[in-house]
């Protein structure tokens, strides 16, 4: 619908790169040129969310479809590293940049059945590597949850983190008292519920990043 109302409509992120794992995606996130309002006034199951990030979710029956509009690296507020809101509308290009690992940075265009990447993400995905976009140790201060997301995804899909990657997370790791509980809440319910917990948590203890996070297992 948003392809036929003249928008650019990719499917994004972990949907993609599961499909290239041969696995099966546990749900599908949209992203597009429409801003949140336009694609409300395609769909009236629509629910505008969030204030870091505004998103669209389209609610078919109990299925919930994410709907982003393409965005661009946010700026963060002078004299603080972590970003706190992410609503610079910008290119698909810009968009797949400002995303935290090349592995799900990689977009599939309904219109010509293609997988779209900028960042070298095919290829990472080949080697099954965990690598991430530009800097690591400034995209983990941007937002500490992405070294709880490296860690986790690693696990489930069998891949390896990259040593550049991974390098900076113990020294980083107390950053993440930063993170608001809710998303620190999330995070922690996808790691546990993911069918990998025991070698996420094994993973999260070998890079430094376990203490304090589940208080009953330290």
């Amino acid at each position: 619908r948003l392809k036929n109302n003249g928008f650019v409509a990719y499917l994004v992120g972990g949907g993609v790169r599961d499909l290239l794992l041969e696995r099966e995606p546990k749900d599908f996130d949209i992203g597009t040129s429409a801003h949140p309002q336009q694609v409300r006034k395609l769909f009236r199951n629509c629910f505008i969310v969030g204030r870091r990030f505004r998103l669209a979710h389209v609610r078919f029956g109990r299925k919930v479809v994410e709907v982003s509009t393409f965005r661009k690296a946010a700026e963060a507020e002078e004299g603080d590293t972590l970003i706190r809101r992410d609503n610079t509308f910008g290119t698909p290009e810009e968009d797949a940049f400002r995303r935290d690992f090349t592995v799900n940075a990689l977009f599939y265009d309904i219109a010509n059945f293609s997988v779209i990447d900028w960042v070298r993400g095919l290829e990472d995905l080949t080697e099954r590597v965990i690598r991430t976009i530009g800097e690591p140790e400034l995209r983990f201060r941007e937002d500490p949850v992405r070294m709880l997301r490296a860690v986790r995804l690693a696990a489930k899909g069998g891949l390896a983190i990259d040593p550049k990657t991974a390098a900076p997370i113990p020294k980083l790791a107390g950053l993440i008292q930063n993170v608001p509980p809710a998303r620190l809440f999330d995070e922690m319910q996808k790691l546990l519920l993911s069918g990998h917990a025991v070698e996420t948590l094994s993973s999260l203890r070998a890079h430094g990043l376990s203490h304090g996070l589940l208080p009953l297992l330290d």
